[in-house]
């Protein structure tokens, strides 16, 4: 519950972060009355949504297993992730509405220093939070988290480019470069949205661990799987933050319940020491039923 509570907290403060980067772009924007940094704005009313979405999924995630949900309710947060990308792809088609006319009728922007400096202040805002919240869904395990420092990445690197293009629009005198880069933007967005979008129905799909995790899960299982015969069936899904784990652990037909009892707590234990949080199920099968195989599968507390 307190990597949880923590994940809660970093959504909490999402929402006034988002807001105040919203701000900062649209001032930049009024300053200037470029198309470019309008889209870039535009981009950020999608994060101030995101955020707030990711609060709410997040606590609704973090509830306890019950008689209706009885695996818990991790796998909101990928909803939230599917919500986001959709925004974002109606944030860039707003763009490329805005864009269109001011291809046809291009003008440059006005006082350019004074709103390419508020716009950096955002970029330089956003990239920290993107930095955090990034390391947070890793840390996490929070589709949610991550998938909104994806994105806040994603504005970041499109902010660049929308200060450099303006850069060269200015220097160059060329006015149809700034509604030109909007277009951009908005095919970099478009790009981004799929991807979380992607990410996200991956995992309601239960997704695997990674390779390094399920190697590292093997390991624990091989290092201490002493006074069984072998172990196979592995599986592995998670879940928003959660991880479920499953194998069959081959015994002696002449073991004990509480000999084989003992090996699986210690198995438990030994994957909970690199997974902190594992939900796992060792289903033990006596000599000569299925001997043959050296893989697992884990669930939490399910011992049979």
């Amino acid at each position: 519950m307190q990597e949880v509570s923590a994940a809660q907290r970093l959504a909490f403060w999402g929402i006034p972060i988002a807001v105040a980067v919203l701000g900062l772009k649209m001032l930049a924007w009024w300053l200037t009355g470029s198309v470019a940094l309008l889209s870039d704005g535009l981009e950020s009313i999608v994060n101030v949504v995101a955020a707030i979405i990711a609060y709410a999924v997040i606590g609704y995630a973090a509830k306890p297993a019950d008689a209706d949900h009885p695996f818990g309710h991790h796998k909101a947060e990928y909803f939230s992730a599917v919500v986001e990308g959709v925004l974002i792809v109606v944030a860039a088609l707003l763009i490329v509405f805005e864009a269109i006319p001011a291809i046809l009728s291009p003008r440059l922007p006005q006082t350019p220093a004074l709103g390419l400096a508020v716009n950096l202040l955002a970029g330089v805002v956003n990239a920290i939070w993107a930095y955090v919240l990034i390391r947070a869904g890793r840390a996490y395990r929070s589709p949610a988290l991550s998938a909104d420092g994806h994105h806040i990445m994603s504005d970041v690197v499109t902010s660049a480019g929308v200060l450099v293009g303006l850069v060269l629009a200015i220097a160059s005198g060329y006015a149809v470069l700034d509604p030109l880069l909007a277009v951009l933007v908005a095919c970099n967005i478009l790009y981004e949205g799929w991807k979380v979008i992607a990410r996200s129905i991956d995992g309601l799909m239960d997704r695997a661990v990674s390779e390094d995790e399920e190697a590292a899960i093997t390991q624990a299982i091989t290092a201490h799987a002493a006074g069984s015969l072998g172990v196979h069936a592995l599986k592995t899904r998670q879940a928003g933050t959660a991880i479920f784990v499953e194998f069959h652990m081959v015994v002696p037909a002449t073991m004990s319940v509480g000999e084989a009892h003992d090996i699986c707590d210690r198995l438990e234990d030994s994957i909970r020491e690199v997974n902190r949080g594992a939900k796992i199920t060792i289903h033990v099968e006596p000599e000569g039923e299925k001997a043959h195989g050296i893989r697992v599968k884990v669930v939490e507390g399910v011992k049979k």
